[in-house]
């Protein structure tokens, strides 16, 4: 049941329980504490992720008396004040608020007949990669799985008619393996086939900066994985993102991707963000290719997305071009990222420090 305005409606705002907080059991708990029949779990569980019901009295399985008896016990607070940014190119950057207040941000990028949904995993970042937005901020705190989640459902709600989200990546603020226990809570939620969103892991990615000992976490969930690399030597990679390379060097991070075990048919992708005059040689594209020769992998280059008050420049086109022709010539599959949302900071490196109140309402349906 999609909202149809900026407001959400919140039920029993004193309630001590949101019930998108509880995972499975938690929601098995609260419901034989009621003493109802187990199977209520599911029931309420399949409204809160299929229906994305936003009110007790939606719950139209349970009787009067029960939903008044929930009513006591819990409420369904959804993200509110929402936000949306649209580019000229059709992206579409959603802001919304968090219970405490703090504003997060997730993007909408339409290409051909694919719709992904952009999703962060953090309010800041904890790293300070030079070249990121996000990184300006700090690390405001983690975000729960259902946050995590319920970016999906806002934007669901908000989609136009015909339109169904194709892909998920986790690739927004933040840094989703230094908040992995909710980041995989959040993806099991996403891919439950019996009572949560059903999508299939095969269309979720989550990229990582480089935390070398989760890496091999992600396994378990099935998703897709790629990896920010951005450099080609540690003296480089020291230089555009000093915190992880400190914690997982280049020969660190590189030595967890090769041990991990890839399914078959699938591939890593390698994430290397172009910047002007600094990772955009020939000589840089060689020594990548030296890195990452032997590994079942793609390579997405990201023209730098510029920022108000960033130190790098983006580079010429046919810069990374030849990048990108010379990775070609060593037998990688190479592909150069659309920039969408440049307009609105919606692209890659540009979230972050947009005040919410600034932002104008947009139209939803």
């Amino acid at each position: 049941m999609p909202q149809t305005d900026a407001s959400f409606v919140v039920s029993s705002p004193r309630a001590p329980c949101n019930l998108l907080a509880l995972d499975q059991t938690g929601m098995k708990d609260l419901i034989v504490g009621l003493g109802w029949p187990p199977y209520r779990a599911s029931q309420i569980l399949r409204w809160l992720y299929r229906s994305r019901v936003t009110d007790i009295e939606q719950l139209t399985d349970l009787s009067k008396a029960q939903r008044a008896e929930l009513r006591t016990t819990a409420g369904i607070r959804r993200l509110h004040d929402v936000r949306i940014l649209t580019s000229h190119d059709g992206t579409r950057k959603l802001l919304a608020r968090l219970d405490d207040g703090l504003v997060l941000e997730s993007v909408l990028i339409p290409d051909d007949r694919r719709l992904t949904l952009c999703l962060s995993t953090q309010v800041g970042c904890t790293l300070d990669c030079r070249f990121c937005l996000t990184a300006t901020m700090g690390l405001k705190r983690n975000l729960k799985a259902h946050e995590i989640v319920d970016q999906v459902l806002t934007a669901q709600d908000r989609l136009a008619p015909g339109e169904r989200l194709s892909n998920l990546v986790l690739m927004g603020m933040g840094e989703p393996l230094a908040n992995f226990p909710a980041v995989a809570e959040a993806i099991r939620r996403i891919t439950n086939p019996a009572w949560g969103l059903g999508i299939s892991a095969r269309r979720i990615t989550v990229s990582t900066a480089g935390v070398a000992t989760r890496i091999k976490d992600l396994s378990a969930l099935g998703v897709n994985v790629a990896i920010s690399l951005n450099a080609t030597t540690n003296a480089q990679r020291d230089q555009l993102m000093p915190a992880i390379n400190r914690l997982h060097p280049l020969s660190r991070l590189l030595a967890a991707c090769r041990a991990y075990p890839l399914p078959p048919h699938r591939r890593l992708t390698f994430e290397y963000v172009v910047l002007d005059g600094v990772n955009d040689s020939e000589q840089d594209a060689k020594r990548l290719a030296k890195l990452l020769q032997g590994l079942r992998c793609k390579i997405n280059l990201i023209p730098f997305n510029e920022f108000p008050g960033g130190e790098f420049r983006r580079p010429k086109d046919e810069v990374v071009v030849r990048f990108q022709q010379v990775l070609h010539a060593r037998g990688f599959d190479v592909f150069i990222r659309k920039s969408k949302g440049r307009d609105v900071l919606g692209a890659c490196g540009q979230l972050g420090n947009v005040p919410l109140a600034l932002t104008p309402v947009a139209a939803h349906g």
